[in-house]
């Protein structure tokens, strides 16, 4: 039930909107949590792409001067139905050239992709020049699987040539002077995780000319474009920018070369026997000495208050590990501009290993480091882990951040195992996309973020949220309130069974062990519920220290991770505290009774129910109106109880004086040395807390 309302209470903080508890069973293992492992794209980063950089090689144009592009490209189509244009003022070769350039990389990035224009109760294909002018951005939207791919299409039309229609077999472009530009696709080669690019066929209509496309990532495209010696120097440029870059090409082809290849591309799919292996060598020899068009950078925005979110975890005492499938500089850039790396920390990458004597250089190297954030490669990190798992887990759990980058999902996945194995720690993983799951799934607490990507992550995860900046409240409160508001409600379930179990074993040893119940069972059972139950159950209201301190203190977090609020040493202070009232509670009533044994009943069990209400009064911390409700409330039902159960109460004992300071003096004496030793122990010994609050 206690878990249950902690959920509840998540669910319904309006600070956290939208975020749902898929799991009830662990609400309070968001309170220990030391390790959190997160994704890059779509987690720290919004998924939402902005076109930033455009570099063709000798000349380089950035937001600031799209406006150029757009020159350019009018310049270029000046004439309508002509690809390249001389212009018809005069200009100087090298106008040209550029003008030229910037032409047809703006039509390789317009037509090499997946998108398609979506038209909102518009015409379904444009059929003439005058009907293109008629439709403008604000009828249609982009759609593609990746955000990379809108960004680069947006781009190209606030550039000015603008993608109107797609289907399955063709594509129209408008171009600044609104003629439409009609090519037939000829074949589609779609992006893989394997292949890391994508290319296209097309075909122009009025000229004729068959053209093919691709796009993909650097490390791939180096060895398809022809030799050129700028491109992994710009690469490395924008991806220190924080960058994700893409390489275009083109290669134009003759009506017979295509011929040929659409022969044999058709031949390789009809093949029975290693077809996959069979098209990819067939695409491979039509991948080769591609003209390098240009590299284009784009910018993933970060998502909103990750700097502030991620410096409270760090503050917290959490350890931060970034696990991307993104290059190195982008990840490395990525997470000094959200501070999960602080400014003050030096960064060690590790470098390429792929033998067991390289791995132990780069440890023994990275070992005489302090205070030292780490980056490895996936490979390096197989490698490492291959031959020396134990040295290397000891190393990087250490490290106040760790970045691992070009990660398959099945990595992310079995570093976490690996820390929780090693370190024996609590983890947390946070993503947004498919590739997230398997490692929010090994994690002891898994956060899935409802992002661009779908709702994979979100529906596979314990807890779902809407961005990344909730995870500080989640945590931090919600986390810290459900672990020492369990740990209290743990605390009484023992107090609450012990103590009365040890009143009768006091009670059966004075006569003789005799086999005689000290309470009839109506009275437990009220005991085991409506008599207890509400003040106890309404410790799920308590709270040591207000929203507001919690997080704008987060180092308060670090003291739950050490377990002290729910420990052997705990667990055995309040048997003590059980064993020691329940024999006060059970001698006192047998030293004051006088006359009849129904005496004892009315004393003994009238100073438990009140002991327990006390000791509910004196393990609250913050009072909430519930609290004092539930105390009066339990109070007034047992005097009601001790009036109507005549036959297990003496009701004219119960009336006297007598009755009254018997059961006071009991309930002080088991009571007030608790009460002086917890006085004592927050004066000499206070909580981290009791200076803020």
């Amino acid at each position: 039930m206690g878990k249950a309302a902690y959920s509840w209470m998540i669910q319904r903080d309006k600070e956290i909107p939208g975020t749902v508890v898929r799991s009830t069973t662990i609400p309070e293992e968001l309170g220990r949590i030391v390790y959190l492992l997160t994704d890059k794209t779509g987690t720290l980063t919004q998924n939402e792409m902005v076109f930033k950089r455009l570099h063709l090689g000798t000349v380089s144009f950035s937001s600031d001067t799209f406006d150029e592009v757009a020159s350019h490209l009018r310049t270029a189509y000046v004439h309508s139905g002509m690809t390249v244009a001389t212009g018809a003022t005069p200009t100087s070769k090298m106008r040209r050239t550029i003008v030229t350039r910037v032409m047809e990389s703006v039509r390789a990035l317009a037509l090499c992709h997946n998108v398609t224009p979506v038209y909102e109760g518009g015409p379904e294909g444009i059929e003439n020049a005058a009907e293109a002018d008629q439709m403008t951005h604000a009828n249609f939207t982009f759609q593609a699987s990746s955000p990379d791919e809108v960004a680069l299409v947006s781009w190209t039309e606030s550039t000015g040539l603008t993608l109107i229609k797609r289907d399955l077999s063709s594509m129209q472009l408008r171009t600044p002077q609104g003629v439409v530009l009609s090519y037939t696709i000829l074949q589609v080669f779609p992006f893989t995780s394997e292949t890391k690019r994508m290319g296209i066929i097309v075909k122009e209509e009025n000229t004729g000319e068959i053209t093919f496309y691709m796009k993909g990532a650097d490390l791939v495209m180096s060895s398809i474009v022809q030799y050129n010696d700028w491109l992994d120097e710009e690469c490395g440029n924008m991806a220190r920018e924080g960058l994700r870059t893409l390489v275009v090409g083109k290669k134009t082809l003759t009506e017979e070369q295509y011929q040929d290849f659409e022969q044999r591309y058709g031949q390789a799919k009809l093949s029975i026997q290693d077809r996959a292996a069979k098209v990819a060598a067939v695409v491979e020899g039509l991948e080769r000495d591609l003209e390098l068009l240009c590299l284009t950078g784009v910018e993933d925005k970060l998502q909103y208050n990750v700097r502030p979110t991620l410096e409270q975890l760090r503050n917290a005492g959490i350890k931060i590990w970034m696990l991307t499938g993104d290059k190195l500089e982008t990840a490395t850039c990525i997470a000094k501009s959200s501070r999960l790396v602080s400014r003050t920390q030096t960064i060690h990458t590790l470098r390429p290993v792929t033998s067991r004597t390289e791995a132990h250089l780069e440890l023994n190297a990275f070992r005489r480091k302090n205070d030292c954030a780490l980056v490895i490669k996936g490979d390096s990190l197989e490698v490492c882990l291959k031959y020396y798992e134990h040295e290397f887990m000891e190393l990087a759990s250490q490290c106040p951040a760790v970045i691992c980058c070009r990660c398959s999902p099945t990595q992310k996945a079995e570093v976490v195992r690996l820390i929780k194995q090693h370190t024996g720690k609590t983890t947390c993983a946070i993503g947004d996309g498919g590739n997230d799951v398997s490692m929010i799934q090994a994690a002891d607490a898994g956060i899935g973020i409802v992002g661009k990507e779908g709702k994979q992550a979100s529906l596979a995860a314990d807890f779902s949220i809407l961005q990344f900046s909730y995870i500080a409240k989640l945590l931090l409160e919600h986390g810290r309130n459900s672990y020492k508001r369990s740990a209290s409600l743990s605390q009484f379930v023992i107090h609450r069974g012990l103590i009365i179990s040890t009143m009768q074993v006091v009670f059966s040893s004075v006569f003789f062990f005799a086999s005689v119940a000290l309470y009839p069972g109506v009275l437990m059972v009220g005991y085991a519920t409506v008599y207890t139950m509400f003040p106890v159950f309404s410790l799920v209201l308590d709270k040591d220290v207000p929203s507001k301190i919690v997080l704008t203190f987060p180092e308060l977090y670090k003291d739950l991770t050490k377990g002290r609020s729910l420990s052997f040493k705990t667990f055995f202070v309040w048997v003590f505290i059980s064993i020691y009232q329940g024999a006060v509670l059970m001698y006192g009533a047998l030293l004051l009774f006088e006359e009849e044994f129904i005496h004892i009943v009315a004393i003994s069990f009238s100073a438990l129910i009140l002991t327990e209400l006390l000791m509910v009064a004196m393990t609250v911390r913050t009072w909430h109106w519930l609290m004092v409700i539930a105390e009066i409330f339990s109070l007034a039902l047992y005097i009601a109880s001790l009036l109507l159960f005549r036959d297990f109460f003496d009701s004219a004992f119960i009336l006297t004086w007598g009755f009254v300071w018997r059961v006071m003096v009991i309930t002080l004496v088991s009571c007030l040395p608790l009460y002086i030793i917890k006085y004592l122990r927050t004066k000499l010994s206070p909580p981290s807390y009791s200076k803020l609050t």
